[in-house]
């Protein structure tokens, strides 16, 4: 990758923790793969060669039940970080939910750089215990609740990773360890509503009732299928469980 200060993400992903020479460095042995809407960019259980940063897109995280069937264990948005450095094997599948693009870098060379800038250990170790925080929410909103107090945490999540997006693309500036921007009241969806469904593991039918419930009530406003206003944040936050 070239031009690291171009990155729309640098201010937010695991780049951020180093310097202007490191993260040239560090890109002089990445490269961008764009991931079509549908393509899967690494499989469960199989050898881990890479790792990755979400530049932009949407992705979802998977893995098979003992029956096979697919259980959808996160997202991940623009800045996240993708792989397990260290590990042979990949932990999860990475499934392109709409077109996507990704910085990837060779695990193993990865690996050796992490070793020589402990700051990046340090991020990646933070980052991972944040992974560990939302596992066990998603947990949450998948096994117990129910269909509309799942709409309303999603709704909530989006609002607010699309608001570390923006800031940063708009300030150009790395945002400092734990800031958060205001949530973004006007959401763009990245995704339609049968993947909305599939993602909470509900029916497309039973998702469009969901957000006509909300807009009947005054609590969203709907001005086109793929954009949503918040109009009463407090509401969702109660009725989802925040």
């Amino acid at each position: 990758m070239s031009n690291c200060d171009a990155c729309l993400v640098s201010g937010l992903s695991i780049c951020s923790v180093l310097t202007t020479d490191e993260r040239t460095e560090l890109g002089s042995f990445g490269h961008i793969k764009t991931v079509k809407r549908g393509q899967t960019l690494q499989w469960e259980g199989e050898d881990s060669l890479f790792v990755a940063n979400v530049i932009d897109g949407l992705l979802k995280l998977s893995t098979a039940t003992s029956d096979g069937r697919e259980q959808i264990v996160g997202l991940a948005f623009p800045s996240d970080f993708l792989g397990q450095p260290f590990h042979s094997r990949n932990g999860y599948t990475a499934t392109a939910l709409v077109d996507s693009r990704v910085c990837l870098f060779t695990r193993t060379a990865f690996d050796a750089f992490t070793l020589e800038h402990p700051e990046l250990g340090h991020d990646l170790l933070l980052r991972t215990m944040d992974e560990l925080k939302s596992a066990r929410h998603w947990l949450l909103l998948l096994g117990r609740k129910s269909a509309g107090e799942k709409i309303s945490s999603f709704l909530l999540e989006l609002s607010r990773r699309m608001a570390r997006v923006v800031e940063n693309q708009n300030d150009n500036q790395i945002l400092c360890p734990g800031a958060e921007p205001a949530p973004l009241d006007r959401i763009t969806l990245p995704v339609d509503r049968q993947q909305i469904a599939d993602i909470l593991g509900l029916t497309i039918e039973t998702v469009s009732r969901q957000f006509s419930h909300l807009r009947a009530i005054g609590v969203i406003e709907l001005p086109d299928r793929r954009t949503v206003e918040i109009l009463d944040r407090a509401w969702l936050q109660e009725n989802a469980g925040n």
